[in-house]
């Protein structure tokens, strides 16, 4: 009876549930329903069109400007002097304060005058006995014509008095000329500025025994302040420029003064002109050495100084011009997009040269009138639609 009731059991489990079967139905219906209406649904939606991109685009613009190119260089100054004795002796008194500006002939050291005073005296004790020689050899002179004119003396003892009183000349013109070097180097005594400009440090301090001559000690060194020099190197292409803009002439170097230099630094803009080109290209670096000079009336610049330079032309030139926001760099080569009647943006790559008041000039790859974005430019890609709006090239929003 048991094993009976076990078979039936199991007949039973295996057989489908009417329920189980109900719901499986229904379950499959409402998906099969459910995937019909989402894909009608799908069929009947229009893809959304892609807004067009709103960017700020400029015209090239065409002006007449005077192009800069920028150089880095050091100050000196106009005059450098080194303060070296020239007489020996102990220094007596030091009359400057370091660091301070001195005028041309202003005092700065003594030396010990006492053996130079004595020198000058000697030198004019022997004036004085050269004078009386020669006073008496004149005399002598004068006395010997009377007589070769009576005819009462030798021409020989002629001779003789009047080579006297020649000789007695020379030694006076030498004794004066001992006297006025004498003079010479008790002035030297006195150390005074050659130049006007700012004294450096003190060298040697008073009481020291200083020598004389090119390989003495130097005192101190003196630079003139006012005005000052800026040199620097600019490669030969930019100096060949600036100069092909001189007028022709045999005087064409010496119009180089021309060619205006300027230097900006501390939010301050100096106004100078170019004084030197020199007269080779150093063929290690295909520069050429240039000078200008500036008026330091302040005394602000120092020799020595970094200074930021620029370098222009004599004349304005037509240029193309385009804000410096409108240029991308791609590895070696510099690009802009131009925005077409079509509203769309295409790659251009360009040819720049220097820049002037914030824009660059154009040497290649646009055309004056062209539209290009100067806002926006990372969002840009090739064929997207655009919503340009035109602003004033160089423009600052």
């Amino acid at each position: 009876m048991e094993d009976s009731t076990m078979s039936f059991l199991s007949t039973y489990s295996r057989r489908p549930h009417p329920l189980a079967i109900t719901a499986v139905v229904a379950a499959i219906a409402v998906g099969a329903g459910a995937l019909l209406v989402t894909h009608d649904a799908g069929a009947e939606a229009a893809p959304a069109a892609m807004p067009a991109m709103p960017v700020t685009v400029a015209a090239v613009v065409q002006q007449e400007v005077v192009p800069w190119a920028a150089f880095s260089g050091r100050l000196e100054a106009v005059e450098h002097v080194e303060i070296r004795a020239r007489v020996s002796g102990t220094v007596l008194e030091s009359h400057f304060r370091e660091g301070a500006l001195v005028k041309a002939g202003d005092l700065l050291f003594t030396i010990d005058p006492a053996p130079y005073a004595a020198e000058v005296e000697r030198a004019r004790a022997q004036v004085l006995a050269a004078e009386a020689r020669l006073r008496y050899a004149r005399g002598e002179r004068e006395r010997a014509e009377r007589l070769w004119d009576e005819q009462a003396i030798a021409r020989r003892d002629f001779d003789e008095r009047d080579n006297a009183a020649r000789e007695a000349e020379a030694n006076l013109s030498a004794a004066q000329a001992a006297l006025q070097s004498a003079q010479l180097n008790l002035g030297y005594t006195k150390v005074r500025a050659p130049v006007s400009g700012r004294v450096g440090k003190r060298e040697v301090t008073v009481g020291n025994l200083v020598a004389a001559g090119p390989g003495a000690p130097v005192l101190t060194t003196l630079v003139s302040v006012d005005p000052i020099y800026a040199s620097f190197d600019a490669d030969e292409a930019t100096v060949t420029r600036a100069l092909a803009t001189l007028p022709d002439g045999p005087g064409k170097r010496a119009a180089i003064d021309r060619i205006p230099v300027r230097m900006s630094g501390d939010g301050a803009e100096r106004q100078g002109r170019l004084q030197l080109v020199d007269n080779q290209v150093d063929p290690k670096s295909g520069t050429v050495r240039l000078r200008a000079v500036f008026d330091n009336a302040d005394g602000a610049l120092m020799p020595g100084q970094f200074a930021q330079l620029q370098l222009g032309q004599p004349k304005a030139q037509s240029a193309l011009l385009v804000d410096e926001r409108a240029v991308g760099t791609d590895q070696n080569k510099r690009f802009v997009w131009v925005v077409g009647a079509d509203h769309k943006a295409s790659w251009r790559e360009v040819s720049l040269g220097a820049s002037v008041g914030g824009l660059r000039i154009v040497a290649s790859g646009l055309k004056a009138g062209e539209q290009v974005v100067v806002n926006g430019l990372q969002r840009v890609r090739p064929g997207v639609e655009l919503a340009p709006q035109l602003v004033e090239m160089g423009a600052r929003s």
